[in-house]
């Protein structure tokens, strides 16, 4: 297996762990469910890349997998209260010069 270009940090898994839903097996059996860290590196990798899902690397999940979470974590919020944690705990360190902030609508 080639190595993934896209990777998380122990310390970056470690920050956004705990804004994801909790991972809960199939009630169906079958095949184990995609870990969410797997799942948010093939999020990444097409994010960071500009490809198409169907273009995900064989290391990664499957496209329509990572697509499928990233729905499922949109429509519930997940992305949104992960923001505003990482933004708030780059904030608590003073990380952040809001004076070179905008507005866009």
């Amino acid at each position: 297996m080639r190595q993934r270009s896209v990777r998380l940090t122990d310390a970056q898994w470690t920050a956004i762990e705990p804004h994801l839903p909790l991972e809960s097996p199939s009630s169906r059996g079958g095949r184990p469910r995609v870990t969410h860290r797997d799942a948010v590196e093939g999020i990444l990798w097409v994010l960071k890349t500009g490809g198409r899902w169907r273009d995900l690397p064989a290391e990664y999940p499957s496209g329509s997998t990572c697509w499928r979470r990233l729905r499922a974590w949109d429509a519930a919020g997940t992305w949104l209260r992960l923001w505003r944690a990482l933004l708030g705990q780059l904030d608590a360190r003073g990380r952040l010069q809001w004076e070179q902030t905008f507005t866009d609508g």
